[in-house]
């Protein structure tokens, strides 16, 4: 009746083992680390680097725990944080003494000590948050008048291409600021453009405070105007995602604050500048024609004023290049951008490829430009730089471009980076900005863990008192429940808050509550009159409904939580998921192993230690001795 069949007993065992494997790397910790990596191809991570670290490290007085080469770059893991900034700055001013044209990237870093056979069957730690592990907080401002001017350029760039198309020669079309301003010729061409900007503009309304027979001023109407912020705001945090997640950073946190602000957690990256770095540089990719008039060659030879129309750019070297105001392509029809090395030159050149309506107009416009000069340019916080601007042979079909400019490996390999991450819809700037050092973080982690061990020790301790044996029991699968918890955790590569340890907490009081209505219903078997291993039996099989509908309960209040919350609850939440799960398995499956091995091999068992039954007819002779 009481008894497992080898194949539960198999299953429990391997879980345990799963449990303990995958919950060791959480005990190793960090060591605290500086990365050296190459920035160029004349500055290799090489045994002579390795030894030129070390000097450096020496003649500062540093003491390094290791200084080894891995995965392409060189790692030194120190023995203490105090020597970390300082190993950083004296490594960087030897081997990166100009800012502007480094050798070498010198960042600081945290370096798990799993041992290499834990990595090898990809036992990692789990990742820490924010308030764990340290790291840099920042609430960014998004310029919502810049998502306005921004979009009212696409829309002047589009309304110029339909005008032509309708063979409407305006005597003018300008925009100021936000508002676009038409001069037209005749009245015909008034009636052409009011019933183009209903059918086919709709984000844009016309002025009819200040407009005439012949002019037309048309400026954003206030859905649109709320549309395109909310839209500008959502693009702006995908971007942040794509941005952080190319360079490494692992599980950070990028939300929504309020109408116009954007909260950016990254954990574990304890260089502010280099953070604002990574967050602030989000390219976009233009494509537009030089202007070949002779007003634009003589403005370009500084002799003469910008054509108007046309926008002057410098190029990498400074030379200034003249191109026309309107856009043919943009970096939205951008599908992908790799590094690469052009072969016959061998220089570092960037491989663009185009959605198919983009690769349609990249083969059209060469096609009626051969001969003439197409600049692309890339646009880094506002700062158009052209990067080539290349004469046109032939028509180019297929949507494959490569761009190439005096640019180091690492360059290219950035910018192509920075473009598959995409474009920022309005501009941002730091308005707070904070860092959390790991000595906090490893303060909270102290507390937090101090408050589920202690919390734990006290319930197990209460559990073997209350139920004896079945307490024991109770206790064993309490901390088979915490190295699965663990283990899931970190196989899961999930991040770990100080909300994820209250989870945890949580997640062990549902556990020890599913042992004590088993527990409860056993006793309550034996007041019925039930032998002990009958007891046993109903009070598992009874319990299980019980324990499944709250269970469940609790999952769907988990699973709302994981659905529309964000940042912390969303952290809360998964904890708190996996925990009910995992406790619905060592409660009752492992509990219920462990109780079958103690008890069910005893044929002719008269009791059992699960703590004083209590009946309500005292004198009864069928209460079982605890």
């Amino acid at each position: 009746m009481n008894r497992y069949p080898v194949w539960k007993y198999a299953i429990m065992l391997i879980a345990l083992l799963v449990g303990i494997l995958y919950t060791l790397p959480n005990i190793f910790g960090s060591d605290y680390a500086v990365q050296v990596a190459s920035l160029r191809q004349d500055s290799p991570i090489n045994p002579a680097l390795q030894a030129r670290v070390q000097n450096i490290l020496q003649a500062q007085g540093i003491s390094a725990k290791s200084v080894e080469q891995e995965d392409g770059s060189l790692r030194v893991r120190l023995l203490a944080q105090d020597d970390q900034t300082a190993a950083r700055d004296a490594i960087a001013a030897e081997l990166a003494p100009d800012e502007n044209h480094p050798s070498y990237s010198v960042a600081l870093n945290l370096l798990t000590r799993t041992p290499d056979w834990l990595q090898a069957i990809n036992g990692r730690p789990m990742y820490l948050g924010l308030d764990l592990r340290g790291g840099v907080h920042f609430t960014l401002q998004v310029d919502m008048e810049g998502a306005m001017t921004q979009r009212a350029e696409a829309l002047l760039n589009g309304l110029r291409t339909q005008l032509r198309e309708k063979d409407v020669r305006p005597a003018s079309i300008r925009r100021e600021g936000q508002v676009i301003e038409i001069a037209l010729r005749n009245e015909a061409d008034t009636t052409t453009v009011r019933n183009l900007i209903s059918d086919q503009f709709a984000d844009l309304t016309l002025d009819s405070n200040a407009q005439s027979a012949d002019r037309l001023r048309l400026r954003f109407s206030p859905e649109a105007t709320q549309r395109i912020q909310e839209q500008a705001l959502k693009q702006n945090i995908g971007t942040l995602h794509n941005r952080i997640n190319e360079l490494g950073v692992a599980e950070p946190v990028i939300q929504q604050q309020g109408a116009n602000r954007i909260i950016v957690q990254l954990p574990g990256v304890q260089d502010v500048a280099q953070a604002k770095r990574m967050i602030g540089r989000t390219a976009t990719l233009q494509i537009r024609m030089v202007d070949e008039s002779t007003e634009g060659r003589s403005a370009e030879t500084g002799s003469g004023p910008v054509p108007f129309g046309s926008e002057s750019f410098e190029d990498a070297d400074g030379r200034r290049v003249i191109v026309q105001r309107q856009v043919v392509l943009t970096g939205e029809n951008l599908l992908d951008a790799q590094p690469g090395f052009e072969q016959q030159r061998n220089i570092p050149v960037v491989n663009l490829e185009f959605d198919a309506p983009g690769a349609r107009i990249f083969r059209d416009i060469t096609r009626a430009n051969v001969g003439k000069r197409m600049a692309i340019i890339l646009f880094e916080r506002g700062q158009g730089t052209v990067v080539t601007a290349p004469n046109i042979n032939e028509e180019i079909p297929g949507g494959r471009v490569q761009i190439s400019g005096s640019m180091t490996p690492a360059e290219a390999t950035e910018v192509a980076v920075l473009l598959r991450s995409g474009a920022l819809a309005a501009p941002m700037e730091v308005i707070e900005e904070y860092t959390i050092g790991p000595s906090l973080g490893q303060e909270n982690i102290d507390r937090g863990m101090n408050s589920v061990i202690w919390g734990t020790a006290i319930i197990m301790i209460f559990m073997c008192i209350y139920y004896r044996v079945f307490g024991v029991i109770s206790s064993l699968a309490l901390m088979v429940n915490v190295l699965l918890l663990m283990a899931v955790l970190s196989m899961l590569q999930a991040t770990l808050t100080l909300p994820g340890i209250a989870a945890m907490a949580l997640a062990f009081g549902v556990a020890i509550d599913s042992n004590v209505l088993i527990n409860e219903r056993i006793r309550e078997e034996l007041r019925a009159g039930a032998s002990p291993q009958a007891a046993i039996h109903a009070g598992y099989e009874r319990a299980w409904a019980t324990i499944l509908d709250s269970n469940v309960t609790t999952l769907i209040a988990g699973f709302a939580l994981l659905a529309f919350g964000s940042g912390p609850v969303r952290g809360f939440a998964v904890v708190h998921c996996i925990g009910v799960l995992t406790s619905m398995f060592s409660a009752v499956f492992f509990a219920r192993g462990l109780t079958n091995f103690w008890y069910g091999g005893r044929k002719r068992l008269k009791s059992i230690s699960i703590g004083q039954v209590w009946k309500p007819d005292a004198a009864s002779t069928n209460e079982p001795q605890a």
